[in-house]
């Protein structure tokens, strides 16, 4: 099973009571990974999406306002927040996008880390219960609108670093998330993609979801066109509407992404075949403007 090294680490940092950040590029399967643990042991998990707008009121939790005017700080009327939540059932708090938290949130992450309570004003303190514990991703890649994350929280967890799959992973996960097409087509995708990852011009490559998005997306234009998924037009549109999105080129390139994509696809399927005459946008690659 593709990710046994690091599905082993996880349940053992877990079962020590470890917290655990899970460091790798988007599409490498951190999500899966945990969902994966967890069901093995039957351990619910709670998840948030880290972004600027998770402040420590939205992680802990809050005083319904309508009613705190008529019935003041009771405890009955405590929304908890993600936090509260795992930490009272136990449960796995799951936080996607770690370097997208603003600090003083995080602040409030480490102090449940450290000391598995948590003090709310009005509230009182809030103990976690059996199998609390924190999961959190993040892309070292990805450095818009991110903040940089501290040492404080790097020495609370256990680091698992994830690579991206091997090329047989990758063409196995795009088979079961797309319909069925020729194997020897799907392959070309799937090194398509994966040379963007390294590719001079790009800072960032596309993950595999960008390979699932180019076979589905062609897919349906060749059902629209009335021509086979391999027909050279098809699979272009689709890999400039599937990938460009998804890579970056560097600042000091002055290359376009389709013009990259352009070159990617006729080095792994071909230059356009006389028989198949290629239209519109694709009668000629995109301008490097």
């Amino acid at each position: 099973m593709d990710r046994e090294s690091e599905t082993e680490l996880l349940e053992a940092a877990l079962r020590s009571g470890a917290h655990v950040l899970l460091e790798g590029p988007p599409g490498t399967g951190k999500s899966t990974l945990l969902k994966r643990v967890a069901s093995r042991r039957d351990v619910p998990f709670v998840l948030v999406e880290g972004n600027a707008e998770l402040t420590p009121a939205r992680l802990i939790g809050h005083f319904d306002p309508s009613l705190v005017l008529t019935r003041g700080y009771s405890l009955e009327i405590f929304d908890d927040g993600p936090l509260l939540e795992a930490m009272r059932s136990g449960a796995l708090l799951y936080l996607e996008e770690l370097n997208r938290v603003p600090e003083e949130t995080l602040n409030v992450l480490l102090a449940a880390m450290s000391e598995r309570e948590i003090a709310v004003p009005r509230l009182g303190r809030v103990r976690a219960g059996d199998g609390f514990g924190v999961v959190a991703a993040m892309n070292p890649f990805d450095a818009v609108g991110t903040a940089r994350v501290s040492g404080a929280l790097y020495d609370r967890t256990c680091r698992i670093a994830m690579d991206y799959q091997s090329r047989e992973a990758e063409q196995h996960i795009v088979q079961m998330r797309s319909e069925r097409v020729d194997d020897a087509w799907l392959a070309r995708v799937v090194d398509l993609v994966r040379e963007t990852r390294q590719h001079p011009d790009l800072e960032v490559g596309s993950s595999v979801r960008g390979a699932i998005d180019f076979v589905r997306l062609a897919v349906e234009l060749a059902d629209m066109r009335l021509v086979a998924v391999t027909h050279w037009d098809v699979g272009l549109s689709a890999a400039r509407a599937a990938l460009s999105g998804r890579i970056r080129p560097h600042d000091v390139s002055a290359r376009r992404p389709e013009a990259i994509i352009h070159d990617l696809y006729v080095k792994h399927f071909g230059p356009a075949p006389k028989d198949e005459a290629p239209t519109g946008e694709e009668a000629s690659p995109p301008g490097e403007r």
